[in-house]
């Protein structure tokens, strides 16, 4: 099997794999749009993939081949296309997408026509065209399933992709749409987080810490400001720019307790319905209503004035707001941020950089900073 990742994400990825018992991870590479990371899986174990948070997509592999063997689209096709390889991916696309169509071979929507598209990706094209690829490619899958019919959209996806340099794969796809948004947001805003970036940068804090003895509810403690705020609950990820939710929907998704504050109204409410918690405030980044040492993480997609702008001087900007988040994070806590550039000089002396991946989202270049709190 494969799966695809935003840019960058693949060590991620990567991670997560591994920790799935009948998972090892073979190959990585990138097709030019997408990190590429091939794993073989034991048998009864494949739908795991499914539950993946920071993958884009998850396919069943159909083969795989070199450009050195035979440098011609159809020689290609040939040797990624293995005989009876789609017919038993079919099968595990019935097994994971219930719906029409999907049902075995003797029922009713098991006898339905099935539609189908085929997506090529190649990393250059001076012997010959992606078209012709992909042409090869429909041909190919019209011949191994001839009662398929060609349509987009379609309900199977098979793609041929040239994921390193003379190194093809292809694929069946699983995944969908929805699965790929992990259920979708309720309230949409410009410029929102893709679910799979928002959940690496959540693995990047680490685990939900447990909860200490006698504070398993949500005590409440005055504030800088004076309001009653959570005070000293562990296991509390903060995202002071939250925007549509998504961080905070992510780590409500694997344990965590959230807190959420964002300056745009708009915002604090999309996020309170996308991550269905009350515990999302107006609030600056800047002068957070929390305690010192309040929160055991923070997690936030920082604006940096392509979407949204921030108020005054960008530099001075994300200088108080990098003292703040330091502020309300425990020692031991971790800062996870996306934004692109971090000077050096507006990192306070007490976080300590841990580890940063480059990631393209949209077409933009960013950065994924982790920073340990000292």
């Amino acid at each position: 099997m494969f799966v695809l990742a935003a840019p960058g994400l693949a060590p991620l990825v990567q991670s997560e794999l591994s920790d799935l018992p009948g998972v090892e991870v073979t190959d990585v590479g990138n097709d030019g749009r997408a990190d590429v990371v091939l794993c073989t899986v034991d048998a009864g174990r494949e739908a795991a993939l499914l539950r993946l948070r920071t993958a884009d997509d998850v396919f069943v592999e159909l083969g795989r081949t070199f450009r050195s063997e035979g440098d011609k689209p159809p020689w290609i096709v040939r040797r990624v296309l293995r005989p009876g390889r789609l017919e038993a991916a079919t099968g595990l696309w019935r097994s994971t997408n219930p719906g029409p169509g999907s049902r075995g071979r003797g029922g009713r929507a098991g006898r339905q026509r099935l539609t189908y598209r085929v997506v090529a990706r190649v990393l250059q094209e001076r012997t010959w065209k992606r078209t012709e690829l992909r042409r090869a490619l429909d041909a190919g899958v019209s011949d191994a399933e001839p009662s398929w019919r060609a349509d987009d959209p379609a309900q199977i996806e098979v793609w041929a992709l040239e994921y390193t340099k003379g190194r093809f794969v292809a694929g069946l796809r699983l995944t969908t749409v929805r699965m790929r948004q992990h259920g979708g947001r309720e309230s949409e805003r410009p410029g929102a987080l893709r679910p799979p970036v928002a959940a690496a940068m959540v693995a990047l804090a680490g685990s939900p810490p447990d909860h200490r003895p006698g504070r398993a509810g949500r005590p409440d403690s005055p504030g800088r400001s004076g309001k009653s705020r959570s005070a000293g609950l562990s296991g509390t990820l903060l995202d002071p720019c939250c925007g549509s939710g998504t961080i905070l929907a992510e780590a409500k998704a694997v344990g965590w307790e959230v807190e959420g504050r964002d300056i745009d109204a708009s915002a604090v409410s999309a996020s309170r319905r996308n991550a269905d918690t009350p515990h999302v405030q107006d609030g600056d980044a800047r002068d957070l209503d929390l305690p010192d040492a309040s929160v055991d993480a923070v997690v936030s997609n920082l604006p940096f004035g392509r979407q949204y702008a921030v108020q005054g001087d960008p530099a001075v900007w994300i200088a108080d707001v990098m003292a703040e988040l330091a502020r309300v994070t425990r020692p031991g806590g971790r800062v996870v941020l996306l934004v692109p550039e971090l000077p050096r000089s507006a990192v306070p002396s007490a976080l300590r950089l841990r580890d940063r991946h480059q990631v393209r989202l949209l077409g933009t270049t960013s950065t994924i900073w982790a920073y340990d709190r000292r």
